[in-house]
């Protein structure tokens, strides 16, 4: 029995150090930096182009309507400092960014003018919790959370006449997993990216559902 278990030992040994070097290694590079990019689907969903149009009524009736949306995405830059094997700490930077022209047509519908520079953007600072639950030298699955600020601002004016709002911001990974190659690494991550100033003023639900990044340990 007791030869059984020496020759058990001696056979996991080398996977047992493949895991304490796998640990040891993350425990190394305990700094990581990233650059990612993520879904505008909720914008993309809430703000849209017009589906009816005027077109029946007199010339001398007048709209301005919303047209040619862009949305131009998440770019995020995240950097986060390894305390163990398991758990992370940092702070992340997001921008995102929709323009649109306004547009003021007749009853008939024709363009009688054009304004193309009108947009809006939400930027969000905030520190970041990352749980990493697997480890393998090619690959990491991990969760994380993120509290801070989110500010809204661009060409229009809120109720009180100002151009910028400022809320809450919480972003979310349900489940991320990254492939490492060395120190270098691409991720995808799945969550949210909520903000909000109250009830009435929500500046982001559920976007940045999709994130893609790269970066690198070091």
């Amino acid at each position: 029995m007791k030869r059984f278990i020496y020759i058990s030992l001696l056979l996991c040994l080398p996977t047992i150090m493949t895991v304490a070097e796998t640990k040891w290694d993350h425990l190394t590079q305990r700094n990581e930096i990233r650059i990612g990019w993520g879904d505008q689907l909720f914008e993309s969903l809430m703000w849209h182009n017009p589906t009816n149009i005027a077109t029946t009524l007199p010339a001398t009736w007048q709209r301005t309507y919303h047209e040619n949306y862009r949305h131009n995405q998440h770019l995020w830059l995240e950097y986060q400092w390894r305390f163990n094997h398991w758990l992370s700490v940092g702070g992340m930077f997001d921008m995102s960014e929709v323009n649109w022209d306004d547009v003021t047509r007749d009853g008939t519908g024709t363009e009688i003018s054009r304004l193309n520079n009108r947009y809006f953007y939400n930027l969000v600072i905030m520190p970041t919790v990352r749980f990493t639950y697997f480890h393998h030298p090619n690959v990491n699955i991990y969760s994380g959370l993120g509290v801070g600020l989110g500010i809204n601002g661009g060409t229009e004016k809120n109720v009180y006449g100002k151009n910028t709002d400022v809320g809450a911001a919480i972003n979310f990974t349900v489940i991320g997993v990254s492939a490492n190659y060395k120190r270098w690494f691409i991720a995808v991550d799945f969550g949210g990216l909520y903000s909000l100033k109250n009830a009435n003023t929500i500046f982001m639900a559920s976007s940045r559902i999709i994130n893609a990044s790269i970066g690198a340990r070091f």
